[in-house]
């Protein structure tokens, strides 16, 4: 029978019945087979090649889908849904897709019987209900995660190793966790933007460290300012130190040269006052052995640079915004907007404040501070592609280690809650009435596809580490969380070894992985036809008058 479009617009491209469950299938399991190899610590990279030749290696699964030139509507929604995941926990993406493509995969069997969607659905959202209270129960609560280091480094290295090679990964892991605990105050929602992470095109990608202060990315402006300072006040500015326009439209009439240089003279004299007003309130802080450093967020023009630089003062002009603010939290003090009244609990300190240069860039260290809410993550690598990799694993180690705080417990990693969940849901099925029950057995099934990924990409055979892992699960009378041990291919236990995933993650994958499946098995029509999307509408009414 032809499709009701056809009466309506006879032009329209439509897909209907069992060919669009075909074609979103289709769209899912081919997205599904693009990330699957790329799960796990043992997963493969992927080069992304741009349109100018650009190259970028990576794993991510959030950089992947983001990056890619997706053009099927199906596989672009899946794509920015999951990557709509990692905004919101900063991990899970792959295993998101690859859930979503095995539910379909599942369904399909039991469409082809003859089975209607609906009731797949149903069965779909009574398994994620069943799934997420089991999540409840099997994850570990630990009362206050920010006083378990260990735990917390456990945590990173499990999401950064996912993304790089395991000596770098173990390498970035303690800078990850202590970038977080020094930026985390008490009561307060951890703001990972007081994290700097910069990146400095130098050296070996092992020499990346965290700075328990600031680098900010340009230096001192004078050839003739000291390179380094010890014992340093830090003065964090916004006061303008250059001759500036006035607001509205004025003009200066003078009749002779003597006139002229008057005015000159009175104009120099405004900004030189501000400058002097600095350099007597430097003499006054510092004693003997301490220096003074001036941030300024305004300009400094190349008089006051030269007054400064005579004083032994390191001025830095044009600093950053974002920077100022973790500046007064990296160094104590506030920031400054007038030279009038200065004291000396304005201004913050620093053990050290250097200049290092690399090529034509110069980086400026402030560092060796006494109690920092604001650091820096400072990235090396010999070349681009490493220093991006680096910066993007980073993120997700940074959200790991915060999401572990927020949610003051962690689940057992290794596929270990989807081999447990998966034994749960199938004696759950056995209460579920009707051809519901048809959905929790496809979910159980699917809930698989992680642990068996897993193995696959180490290399092991899939059906007897599955099975391996049901049983020792079983064995321990349903009481021990049993993960993959992707050295060996052996059942093993993940809280021994440090293996530890987020809980906030797996519940968003459980709730979007299911609402995406449903949403897609209900798709009974695919059509081209239409108005123009984004106010496209209107013309195409006018061309049909």
């Amino acid at each position: 029978m032809a499709s009701a479009t056809r009466y309506v617009n006879p032009n329209a491209e439509i897909v209907s019945r069992s060919d669009a469950l075909a074609v979103n299938v289709s769209a899912s399991r081919g997205l599904q087979m693009v990330l699957k190899s790329n799960l796990g610590p043992r997963g493969t990279l992927k080069m992304l090649v741009g349109g100018a030749g650009q190259i970028k290696l990576t794993k991510d699964g959030r950089v992947l889908l983001h990056e890619m030139q997706i053009q099927h509507p199906t596989a672009a929604m899946i794509a920015r849904s999951a990557t709509a995941q990692d905004d919101i926990t900063g991990d899970g993406t792959t295993s998101c897709v690859l859930i979503v493509g095995e539910l379909l995969r599942q369904a399909e069997r039991y469409l082809a019987e003859g089975l209607h969607p609906r009731l797949l659905t149903e069965g779909f959202d009574l398994a994620r209900d069943r799934a997420l209270t089991f999540l409840d129960g099997f994850k570990n609560v630990i009362e206050d995660p920010s006083k378990d280091r260990d735990l917390l480094c456990s945590v990173a290295k499990t999401a950064l190793r996912t993304k790089l090679r395991d000596d770098l990964a173990d390498d970035l892991t303690e800078s990850v966790t202590d970038a977080v605990l020094a930026v985390m105050r008490s009561k307060e929602q951890i703001d990972l933007h007081m994290v700097e992470i910069m990146t400095m095109q130098h050296q070996s990608s092992s020499d990346t460290k965290l700075v328990k202060g600031l680098v900010l990315d340009h230096g001192a402006r004078h050839p003739d300012m000291p390179r380094r300072l010890q014992n340093c006040h830090i003065m964090i500015a916004n006061v303008s130190f250059e001759y500036e326009k006035s607001e509205v439209a004025s003009g200066f009439y003078y009749s002779s040269a003597t006139e002229r240089e008057k005015l000159v003279e009175s104009e120099r004299k405004f900004t030189d006052d501000k400058v002097k007003k600095v350099i007597e309130f430097k003499r006054e802080v510092c004693k003997e052995g301490e220096s003074f450093v001036v941030i300024n967020q305004k300009g400094i023009d190349p008089m006051s640079l030269d007054m400064f630089a005579k004083e032994g003062i390191i001025a830095l002009r044009r600093a950053k915004r974002r920077n100022m603010e973790r500046l007064a939290l990296a160094c104590g003090g506030m920031p400054i907007n007038s030279t009038d009244d200065l004291q000396a609990e304005m201004l913050g300190f620093a053990g050290k404040v250097y200049e290092q240069s690399l090529g034509e860039d110069k980086y400026t260290f402030v560092d060796d501070v006494k109690n920092p809410h604001s650091v820096t993550i400072l990235i090396k690598g010999p070349n681009e592609h490493t220093i991006n990799q680096l910066k993007d694993a980073c993120r997700d180690g940074l959200r790991a280690v915060k999401n572990t705080i927020d949610d003051s417990s962690v689940v057992p990693g290794a596929g270990s809650y989807e081999i447990a969940a998966h034994i749960d849901l199938m004696k759950f099925k056995n209460s579920v009435k009707g051809r519901p029950k048809l959905g929790v057995e496809a979910f159980a099934n699917a809930l698989l596809v992680i642990p068996k990924t897993l193995a696959s990409n180490s290399g092991f055979d899939v059906q007897d580490v599955t099975i391996k892992m049901i049983d020792e699960r079983t064995e321990s009378g349903e009481s021990a969380a049993v993960g993959l041990d992707l050295m060996t291919g052996e059942p093993m236990l993940p809280a021994e070894m440090g293996v530890w995933d987020n809980f906030c993650v797996k519940r968003q994958i459980l709730q979007l992985s299911t609402v995406l499946a449903s949403q897609l098995l209900l798709v009974d029509e695919v059509m081209k036809a239409g108005k123009q999307m984004g106010g496209g509408g209107s013309n195409a009414m006018q061309d049909d008058e």
